[in-house]
Order: structure tokens, then C-alpha cells, then sequence
């Protein structure tokens, strides 16, 4: 197939052209497709170690547009980037020509040394007199520039028109350029200093990693050229806005007062590039510098940018590139490694967040108290990601892109629910787990931990198809089996311990635990079944401790949340329970056992309102919808001796409502029309509109007496032995109407 393109005569492979690299060109017919410039925008700097590139021209960063190989209408992108869940304003689109810097400028602020063994203060003002944009270092005589070395009109490789700057990067200047010869809009990203052997280092392990990754979240590369000496890098052009700059933008429209991200939009957009990372890893290499200013957003994508500190994890020597308050404190020891790329991911999220102050000093590699932060406090999960994204110990943080996005996910489902209170909008944000099953079946009439999911078995696992052979097996074969193999596994000895709970041999289950917590202290399923061990053996506080570190190691998880909202209650915590029950329920509706517990707690403290509104949360799809509905029921009838007509009304309602067996729906009619009697014959019976009925029955005392009377009857041919029909006949006649006949 040929490329349909303007002035191009290349083909397309795999989906993309051999020429030009662009994707075929979208249908012009298309009323409902929108053609948008390919584009690229610069970094604000890639190896820093003090000091940052220069702050975008407000009038070229207020815009986005979208990547090359994409069209869509704004409000497509704005579904696809906020999932549904949170709301991701859209960005209005502009010419790539308006990109162009009137006057590119380095600020004297960020001038400094180009050797990466000096980086002193250079070009700065002495005496009064604005700083030198050329010269040398006073203290190692690197020679510095920060003039553009291109100029509009030049001609770079014969090919590529240069329109003029559009930023800097750590590498040197970003220029955009029209490429003559298919038509298209690129960036051409130099080397500041050609002399310096670390930057052109950089900038040759650029053009390598990018010639060899394809993501449509990582900038795509293009060509490589000379000019006059100096070398460019051919690259896509994305005509959007760093997050750095919309960070900078709006705390000037803030009155220079911080004001980030809304924290939704913010985990969107980090979620959005995990993948990328995940792509690199899997092909060894890092990524090194992810922050804000290496984030570019267009109208409906996310690029990361400046691959120039990308590094080939266990096999480069060389200088390793990042950016202080991003970049974990082991690197410089241990080199970059995912634990280390999935670092600056997390303080990147910090800083979008929150007003980090001190974030490359005082907190450089922590985080302020949770206390001290109010978004902290608001969303605890949010915090226990981040503590542990940038734990200082890279056997504590998350261990793969994968397994941070997943998270991520979770807490954004917990946020995205709250945030949809707050606008008036009725929700949930369900999700499939990865770790755990679904809830199990158990009792809801108090805590039961066989309602909890159960982290599912590593695929990875060399013993996990035995396991799989082994689910339908009894404890006690279970037991057998594995104590009969010499060599274990983590999942063959999580399996031991489940057959020992089944049991309920809990000293054993610990025994195991605790060899394997000999052996790996980070393993979270160890505290997990810790954790239900405690509630089975009555330590719900020691259960607690154990649920608490699942959480901060599983943020984004529901199970350990309620889990410990269970061993809240079991702790007489109803306040605390009612608290993790709420996060629970509100998120993810198919989480029943948290909408009952929720009740439990709410009628504890007597309030029968919040209890209803727990009830009504379990979905008509639910095994226990019908028990739900059974429960609201008795919390509107369960009132000691103040009968409410209104409430007696609701429950028949209700009871009509309800598929119930025959003797069901007979027992809890009984109870709702004998409260509706209490209601309109009591002491405080007031005027009752007759013309009103409950289980069919009118409002008077009268066709009440009889439909109880029918009612007791019923029960009575059901009844279970003699003496419950007897005592179910006597109601029945002590109820009835009076009659002369």
C-alpha cells in the first residue's frame, strides 16, 4: 500500500509509512474527524544537577494539539484520557508556527557550566552588566554558548527548512522545522556544546534508543543529520505543553501562588505513561528523567520526551543523567534500574499534586508527614502509594510499571467515586483486581473472613499447576499432598496454610508463616494470612497491624481495606470500620459484605438513616440483594415501641417489591402491617388517609386486623412443630375483627 500523503512516494509497513514514518492519512470526507499537525514540544531540561531550562513564552504554551498519527475530535481524547472516572479538560489546538519563540533566550538563572564535573553559575550579570550568553567558564575554562546555533531559514541535510526555536532542552536547542520533502512539521534537536563529550554521548544514545523503541507514548524518531558539524536528531514534532508548563501556568494565573493539578487528572496522566515504561524495561533500558517538564500533553495524548538520559540498565558506563528531587538516592551507587525509573514516577505525581516545597532539599528523597498535607489526609491511599513509589529502599517500592499502574488504577477508582459525590453524580468505579478474587460467600450478620477475596496464585510459579489440581481437594489431602513434596514454593506453602485455616489449625498456619517470613520479610501474603489467623483466634488489633501493611503495600486494592474494616469492628472501632466500609462499598458496589458492614455499624451508633442508605447499596444483581432488601426492612420496623406509619409504609413497599419465598414474604408481612396497626391505634395516632394501603390492605384498623389475622394463619400451616402453630393461631384469633356473627 502506498503512502497517501502529499509529496510522499513511500509505502506503509506495519501501519506506517517507510518515508515519512506517519500513519496513513485519516478520510478528509469525514465530518467527524478532525486533522490535526504532527508535533513535538522541548524539554525544560534533561541532565540537570542544579538549575532548569527557561520558562516556556506563555503566548507558545497555552495550547496543545494532537501526535501525528492521531485524529480525533477533543471530546474522544477527553473519554479516552479520563477513562469515564474523572474529568480531563480538553486543550484547544494551534498552528505549529505559533510555537516559535520570538526571542530564545537561556535566563541568566539557568546558565550554568556545561561539564558535567563543574556545572558552576556561568553567564550571569556582573557590575551591572547583563551576563555573557558565550564565553568561557572562570573556574574549569569549559567553553559555554547558549545562542542558537540554527537560524529561520536554514537548510538542514538539504531537506529540512528551519522555522525557528521552540525551547531548550539539557541537550541543547529544539527547533522546528518543515520537512521539504513530504510536507510535514519536525523538531530538530541539537547538541549545546559539540565539544562536550558527555552531551554528544547522550545525544548518540538518544538517536540509539529511539531508533529501536516504538510506543505511541514515547516520541518517535526520524532521521539523523548533520549540519555544518553539529549533529540533530530528526524527531516527531508534538505541538502541546509540557506538565512542567501547566504547573508554571497555573500558578501564574494564581497570583504566583501554587496551585496543582486536580489530583484526578494528575494520576490520569501518569497512569496514561506507566506503559511506556513498562515497554522500555522489558527491553532493558531506563528511562532515567521522568518529571513534569519530560511529559508533553496534547489533545489527546501523552508523550514522554528527551530520551537523551536513557540508559541500558547493566551495560552502559557512563554518566548517568536526572534530575535532582526526581531521581532516587541509590542511582548513583547502583546505576538506574526499574525500582529507580518507577522513583521519579512517583515524585513526579508529588509534585503535580501538591505544593511540594522543598521537594529538591529538605524532602528530596521523602515526602512530608501525611498530617502536613491536607490531600494526604483526604485520600490515605494516595499517600500509600506514593510512600511506597518512592521508598528508600528500592526492595520496598513497586517492582514493575505494570504493578504500579494497577495500583495507581485502584486509588484513581477510590478518588474518581469521591470526586463524583462531590459533583452530584452517582457512581462506582469497579475494577478486576490482579491479586485478589473476588469476595467469597459468608455471613453478613457480623464480620466474616471468609467473605474476604483471596490473593490469587502467581501463573509464574513453578508448583502453580499442581495448585491448580489441588483446589478441589480436601484440607486434609491438601496437607497430605504438599507435606509429601521436598521441594516447596511460595504459592505451595500459601496453599499449606489455606488448608490449615480451613481447619482452623491456626498454630500451624503460623508456623508456616512464620518460616517464610524467615525467608522473605516483603512477602505481603504472609501478613495477609497473619492477618486472618488474628481475626479467627479473636486479636482483631493484632489483625489490624498485619491488614495495615497489605494496604501500604496494595494501595490500590479494596480487599485489605476491608479487611480492615472488619477487624475494626471486631475492635468495637465502629467509627473507623464504618469509615473503611464507606471507601469499600462506595467504589466497588460488588463488594456486598462492605454495604452490610457499613449497616452494622451505622445502626450501632443508632443511625438508622445511614444504615438504609448502606442497605440499598448492594446492587438487584447481588446473591445477597434479597437479604439487603430484608435488612432495610427490619431497620425501618425495628424502632422499639415508636411505630412510624410512614416507615411501615416504606417496608411494605419494599416487601412488595422483593421476590421472597412464601414463608418469608408471610413473616415479614406480618411485621409490617402489625406495625401500620401500632402506627394508627396507638397514643399517638394521628388523622390517617384511608384511601392509602399497605400490602394492599386500606388504613384502617378494621381491614389491618384482618389482613394480620389472614397472615397468621399462613405462618401457622408452616409451622415448624405444634407449638409454634398454636401460638401463631392464638395471634391470629386474639387479632381479628370483632363480629355480632
Amino acid at each position: 500500500m502506498n503512502c497517501e500523503r502529499a509529496d510522499c512516494d513511500g509505502s506503509i509497513l506495519d501501519g506506517y509509512c517507510d518515508t515519512c514514518g506517519l500513519a496513513p492519512a485519516p478520510q478528509r470526507d469525514d465530518p467527524h474527524t478532525e486533522v490535526i499537525p504532527s508535533s513535538w514540544a522541548p524539554p525544560r531540561g534533561v541532565r540537570e544537577t542544579s538549575g532548569r531550562g527557561p520558562a516556556p513564552d506563555p503566548a507558545t504554551t497555552s495550547s496543545t494539539a494532537s501526535t501525528s498519527s492521531t485524529a480525533s475530535t477533543a471530546s474522544t481524547a477527553h473519554r479516552r484520557l479520563g477513562g469515564g472516572l474523572v474529568h480531563v479538560p480538553t486543550v484547544s489546538i494551534v498552528a505549529p508556527e505559533q510555537a516559535v519563540l520570538s526571542n530564545p533566550q537561556v535566563p541568566e538563572r539557568s546558565r550554568y557550566c556545561q561539564n558535567p564535573n563543574c556545572k558552576e553559575p556561568v553567564g550571569r550579570a556582573r557590575d551591572g552588566e547583563p551576563g555573557r550568553v558565550e564565553g568561557f567558564c572562570r573556574k574549569c575554562g569549559w567553553q559555554f554558548s547558549f545562542v542558537p546555533k540554527l537560524s529561520p531559514g536554514d537548510l538542514v541535510a538539504g531537506q529540512y527548512e528551519v522555522l525557528g526555536c521552540v525551547g531548550r532542552g539539557g541537550m541543547g536547542w529544539v527547533y522546528l522545522a518543515r520537512d521539504n520533502k513530504v510536507g510535514f512539521y519536525v523538531a530538530l534537536k541539537g547538541v549545546l556544546h559539540g565539544d562536550d563529550e558527555s552531551a554528544r554521548t547522550a545525544a548518540v544514545t538518544e538517536r540509539r534508543l529511539l531508533a529501536e523503541v516504538e510506543h505511541p507514548n514515547i516520541v518517535k524518531i526520524y532521521n539523523f543529520v548533520e549540519h555544518d558539524g553539529d549533529e540533530y536528531i530528526v524527531m516527531e514534532f508534538v505541538n502541546g505543553v509540557s506538565l512542567q508548563a501547566m504547573l508554571d501556568g497555573r500558578r501564574e494565573r494564581n497570583g504566583g501562588v501554587a496551585d496543582p493539578l486536580p489530583v484526578g487528572e494528575a494520576i490520569v496522566y501518569c497512569r496514561e505513561l506507566l506503559p511506556a515504561l513498562e515497554y522500555l524495561h522489558e527491553r532493558g533500558l531506563a528511562f532515567c528523567d521522568f518529571k513534569p517538564d519530560n511529559v508533553i500533553r496534547t489533545a489527546n495524548w501523552l508523550k514522554l520526551i528527551d530520551l537523551g538520559g536513557g540508559y541500558r540498565m547493566g551495560g552502559d558506563a557512563r554518566d548517568i543523567f536526572g534530575t535532582p528531587g526526581y531521581q532516587a538516592p541509590e542511582i548513583a551507587r547502583t546505576g538506574p534500574s526499574v525500582a529507580s525509573d518507577l522513583f521519579t514516577v512517583g515524585r513526579t505525581l508529588a509534585v503535580l499534586t501538591t505544593d511540594f516545597a522543598g521537594f529538591r532539599g529538605r524532602y528530596e528523597y521523602t515526602l512530608p508527614p501525611q498530617a502536613d498535607v491536607p490531600l494526604y489526609v483526604r485520600f490515605d491511599s494516595l499517600y500509600r502509594f506514593l510512600e511506597r513509589a518512592t521508598a528508600f529502599e528500592p526492595g520496598d517500592r513497586f517492582q514493575s510499571a505494570s504493578e504500579m499502574a494497577g495500583q495507581l488504577e485502584g486509588v484513581l477508582c477510590e478518588i474518581a467515586v469521591v470526586i463524583a459525590d462531590e459533583e452530584g453524580r452517582d457512581t462506582t468505579a469497579a475494577r478486576t483486581s490482579s491479586v485478589f478474587t473476588p469476595q467469597s460467600r459468608g455471613a453478613n450478620d457480623r464480620p466474616d473472613v471468609r467473605r474476604l477475596p483471596t490473593p490469587v496464585v502467581d501463573p509464574e510459579d513453578r508448583h502453580a499447576g499442581m495448585i491448580l489440581t489441588l483446589s478441589a481437594a480436601a484440607p486434609n489431602d491438601v496437607i497430605k499432598h504438599v507435606r509429601a513434596i521436598s521441594e516447596h514454593s511460595v504459592e505451595l506453602e500459601l496453599w499449606l496454610v489455606r488448608a490449615f485455616l480451613t481447619l482452623s489449625r491456626f498454630d500451624e498456619a503460623s508456623a508456616v508463616l512464620d518460616a517464610m517470613a524467615e525467608r522473605d520479610a516483603r512477602e505481603w501474603r504472609i501478613d495477609w494470612y497473619r492477618g486472618i489467623v488474628a481475626v479467627s483466634t479473636g486479636e482483631p488489633a493484632d489483625a489490624r497491624r498485619h491488614f495495615e501493611r497489605v494496604h501500604k503495600w496494595l494501595p490500590g486494592e479494596l480487599a485489605p481495606k476491608l479487611a480492615l474494616a472488619m477487624a475494626a469492628e471486631l475492635s468495637g472501632d465502629h467509627a473507623v470500620a464504618a469509615g473503611w466500609y464507606e471507601i469499600v462499598t462506595r467504589t466497588d458496589e460488588a463488594f456486598t459484605s462492605a454495604a452490610f458492614g457499613l449497616a452494622r455499624c451505622r445502626l450501632v451508633v443508632g443511625d438508622r438513616v445511614g444504615a438504609r442508605k448502606a442497605f440499598q447499596r448492594v446492587p438487584e444483581t447481588a446473591n445477597s440483594y434479597v437479604e439487603a432488601r430484608i435488612g432495610e426492612v427490619e431497620v425501618l420496623l425495628d424502632n422499639g415501641e415508636l411505630f412510624a406509619l410512614d416507615d411501615a409504609l416504606v417496608a411494605g413497599e419494599i416487601v412488595d417489591a422483593t421476590m421472597l419465598d412464601r414463608e418469608r414474604r408471610s413473616a415479614l408481612s406480618a411485621r409490617v402491617l402489625e406495625a401500620a396497626l401500632h402506627a394508627i391505634t396507638g397514643a399517638a395516632a394521628v388523622d390517617v388517609d384511608v384511601t392509602r394501603t399497605v400490602l394492599g390492605r386500606p388504613l384502617t384498623e378494621r381491614d389491618l386486623r384482618q389482613g394480620l389475622e389472614q397472615t397468621y394463619r399462613e405462618l401457622a400451616r408452616h409451622a415448624s412443630t405444634t407449638q409454634d402453630r398454636v401460638d401463631l393461631v392464638d395471634r391470629a384469633n386474639r387479632v381479628r375483627p370483632r363480629s355480632w356473627l
